[in-house]
C-alpha cells in the first residue's frame, strides 16, 4: 500500500459539508440531547393528533434553498420529533409494533455515520451480518449450513422464502422461462394467515388464488386432517403443492400452528414448510410454558421474523432463515461484470448478500441487533419477552374481574381480546362502542389499543410487545376502557 501525503491542490470542502464542524457538533448534541430526554421521558410521549399547522410545518414547496443545520436540529426537534406513532409509550397496545432501544439510538448513529452499503464486499458491517445470521441460526435450531438475509420486515421475508420454494418445486430455469405453463402450484395456511403471504404469492407470479386457507382445530391450529384433503385434491386436479405456511404466533390472537406437526406432514409429502414468526418465533427465548409454543420451529425449510416487534430494536429490521443454501442462492444469485469479485480488495469478502436476495442497495440493519444483543444479552430480552406474556395474563384477569367486560378469547401468549359492550345490546351496536372506544382512548392520550374481528364481532385487542410496560400500565389502561365505555353509553 502506498502512503503518500494527501493532494494539496483543489482540496475545497464540499458545499454539503458542515463549514464549521465545531458548531455542526454543538448543534448534534442539541439534538442528541432531544432524542435522549424523548426516550427517557417515553410516558410522556403518547401518540398525538397533528393540527393542521402541525401537518403545515413538514411542507417542502420548491425547497431550492437550504436553511442550515441550526433550524434544521429546531425544526427536527419540535416538528418532527413529537409526532411518532407512539410505540415508545409503555401503554401502546394498538398493534405489534416495537418500541425502540436506548442503545438502539447510538447503533443507529454510527450505521449513519458509516453509511456502509451491505449488499455485499469486504467490509466490517458485512461481518456484523453474518454474526447476527449466525446468531438467529443458532437460536433457531437452524443448522450451521443454512443461509439467511436482514431484511425490512417479514413482508419482505415472505417473498424471499417462497421464492426459493418455488424454484425448488419448478427447478433452476423457472428463473429465465417464469411461471408461464409450468406447473400449476398451490400454498395451504390455517385460515387468519397474515396477509404478507397473499401478497408474497403475487408479487411471485403464482396468484393469491393459489393460496388454500385451512380450517384449524380445537386449538386454533391448522388441521392437518384437512390440509392432507386439500393436498390429496390438488395433486388429483394435476396441481403441485408447493409449500406450507405455518404460523408461529396469530396477529390477532397470538396462536401457534403445530409446527411439529406440520414438518412431520411436510417431510412425508416432500413439500415446502415455511414458517411465519414474525414475533411470535421470539417465544423461544421466553420462560416455559411459552417457549413451548414455539417447538418445531427448528425444523423448517425457511423461516420469517422480525427483530423490530418482539427483540424491541428500532425499524427496520426482519429476516429469514432458509435451510438449503443451495436454493436459496440459485433462487436470486446474479453477478454481472461490474460486480465480479476480487481475490482482495474491497471486491472480495464473499459471500455477498445481494445474492441471497432482492436488493443490491442494503442498510446497516445489523448493527442494532447486534449492540442490542452485546448491550443487554438474550437473556436481559427473553425476560422482557416473558414480562410481556405475563402482563396479557394479568390483563385478561383483569377483564374477567372487570364488570361489564368479557374475555373474547383465551390468552395464550401476549395478545388480548375482549369486549366492553353490554351483552344484550344488537351486534352491530357492540361492534361500533368497542370502535368507539379504542379511538376515544387513542384521542385522548390514556392507552392505544386496536380492534379485530373475532366470531363476527368487533373487539378491543391489547398485543403487549412493550418493554417499558408495567403492571400499573395495564390496571390503568382496563379502567380507562371502563371509563371511556361509561361515557360512550351515557351520550348514546
Amino acid at each position: 500500500m502506498t502512503t503518500g501525503k494527501e493532494p494539496q491542490r483543489n482540496l475545497t470542502p464540499s458545499p454539503l459539508d458542515p463549514d464549521d464542524w465545531a458548531s455542526f457538533r454543538s448543534e448534534a448534541h442539541r439534538l442528541l440531547d432531544a432524542c435522549v430526554d424523548h426516550l427517557s421521558e417515553a410516558r410522556d410521549h403518547p401518540w398525538r393528533v397533528l393540527s393542521e399547522a402541525d401537518r403545515s410545518a413538514f411542507k417542502l414547496g420548491e425547497a431550492t434553498q437550504g436553511i442550515g443545520t441550526a433550524a434544521l436540529v429546531g425544526e427536527l426537534t419540535h416538528n418532527v420529533l413529537p409526532f411518532s406513532t407512539g410505540s415508545t409509550h409503555p401503554r401502546f397496545f394498538g398493534w405489534v409494533q416495537g418500541t425502540g432501544l436506548a442503545n438502539g439510538l447510538l447503533a443507529e448513529m454510527i450505521a449513519a455515520t458509516m453509511n456502509s452499503n451491505c449488499g455485499g464486499r469486504d467490509h466490517g458491517a458485512a461481518y456484523v451480518e453474518r454474526e447476527v445470521i449466525d446468531w438467529s441460526r443458532r437460536c433457531f435450531g437452524f443448522p450451521p449450513e443454512s443461509s439467511g438475509l436482514l431484511v425490512t420486515g417479514t413482508s419482505q421475508a415472505t417473498v424471499i422464502a417462497l421464492a426459493a420454494a418455488r424454484l425448488k418445486a419448478l427447478g433452476s430455469g423457472s428463473r429465465y422461462s417464469g411461471i408461464q405453463g409450468a406447473t400449476p402450484l398451490a400454498a395451504y395456511a390455517a385460515k387468519g394467515v397474515h396477509n404478507a403471504t397473499s401478497k408474497a404469492l403475487e408479487l411471485l407470479g403464482i396468484g393469491s388464488a393459489a393460496l388454500r386457507t385451512i380450517g384449524t382445530d380445537a386449538n386454533g391450529s391448522l388441521d392437518l386432517a384437512l390440509l392432507s384433503q386439500a393436498v390429496a385434491a390438488d395433486r388429483a386436479a394435476g396441481i403441485l403443492p408447493f409449500c406450507v405456511v405455518g404460523t408461529a404466533g396469530s396477529v390477532d390472537q397470538g396462536l401457534y400452528d403445530n409446527i411439529d406437526g406440520l414438518a412431520d406432514y411436510c417431510a412425508t409429502e416432500q413439500i415446502w414448510l415455511h414458517v411465519d414468526g414474525a414475533f411470535g418465533a421470539w417465544a423461544c427465548l421466553a420462560q416455559a410454558p411459552w417457549s413451548d409454543l414455539a417447538r418445531g420451529i427448528d425444523r423448517a425449510d425457511s423461516l420469517a421474523f422480525d427483530f423490530h416487534k418482539w427483540m424491541y430494536v428500532q425499524y427496520d429490521c426482519g429476516a429469514v432463515l432458509i435451510r438449503d443454501e443451495k436454493i436459496h442462492r440459485q433462487a436470486f444469485a446474479a453477478r454481472p461484470a461490474y460486480l465480479a469479485v476480487q481475490e482482495q480488495g474491497l471486491g472480495g469478502g464473499d459471500p455477498w448478500y445481494c445474492d441471497y436476495g432482492i436488493d443490491l442497495s442494503r442498510g446497516f440493519r445489523a448493527l442494532k441487533v447486534w449492540s442490542a444483543l452485546r448491550a443487554y444479552g438474550s437473556d436481559a430480552l427473553g425476560l422482557a419477552i416473558t414480562r410481556n406474556c405475563q402482563l396479557a395474563a394479568l390483563m385478561e384477569q383483569c377483564v374477567e374481574s372487570t364488570a361489564g367486560l368479557r374475555l373474547s378469547a383465551p390468552v395464550r401468549l401476549n395478545v388480548c381480546c375482549f369486549s366492553a359492550a353490554p351483552e344484550d345490546w344488537e351486534g352491530a351496536k357492540q361492534d361500533a362502542l368497542n370502535a368507539k372506544i379504542i379511538q376515544q382512548l387513542q384521542l385522548n392520550g390514556d392507552a392505544v389499543f386496536s380492534t379485530t374481528k373475532l366470531n363476527d364481532r368487533i373487539v378491543i385487542r391489547a398485543a403487549i410487545v412493550n418493554h417499558r410496560t408495567c403492571e400499573a400500565d395495564i390496571d390503568y389502561a382496563v379502567s380507562a376502557v371502563v371509563r371511556a365505555r361509561d361515557a360512550e353509553i351515557a351520550a348514546s
